[in-house]
């Protein structure tokens, strides 16, 4: 999938998000399906088809910033698309333009491509390594720039992941 793609489906998937303590979608408000240990699975409907996907918030935050919004890592499935496993990243802020992000599960290191507030895998490949990686791990690591030269660094607990992503998989 295009890097062009990619970004215009995470713009989609952005719009129901919960943002703030309010969800938003553009055909219909996200249904938890499940909430296992720091994972929680959740299934939509965008022009007329499921969208399923599971999401974490960090443990951890670090950087010496004085603002920033909210952070999540997600892997969704659009059956309707033939996309599986697709892995995005939302920092809470603007990373540093031309910047690549690194994410770290349990000492196995990926290389993600950054645009606006949003970091990806770079292809297909790489998002179904790290969703095997999150589902079979307990420790990720996210690490990225600002637009301001801000490092931060954002640790999250896998527990629950391969029960959110077998969840999410039984929907979708």
């Amino acid at each position: 999938m295009s890097k062009c793609m990619r970004y215009f489906g995470m713009v989609l998937l952005l719009g129901m998000v919960v943002v703030g303590g309010q969800s938003f979608a553009q055909n219909g408000e996200p249904r938890l399906l499940s909430k296992y240990g720091d994972w929680s699975a959740y299934m939509f409907i965008e022009n007329g088809s499921k969208v399923c996907y599971m999401i974490s918030e960090p443990k951890t935050a670090q950087g010496d910033y004085t603002q920033r919004g909210k952070i999540y890592a997600l892997i969704t499935h659009r059956p309707a698309e033939g996309s599986r496993d697709v892995f995005s990243y939302i920092t809470g802020y603007g990373y540093k333009s031309g910047s690549d992000a690194t994410l770290d599960v349990d000492n196995t290191t990926y290389t993600l491509f950054t645009q606006d507030e949003t970091a990806w895998a770079p292809d297909a490949e790489s998002d179904r390594a790290i969703s095997s990686a999150i589902r079979d791990g307990a420790r990720m690591v996210v690490k990225g720039v600002s637009s301001r030269g801000t490092e931060t660094t954002d640790t999250f607990s896998l527990n629950g992941s391969s029960k959110a992503y077998q969840r999410m998989s039984d929907e979708c």
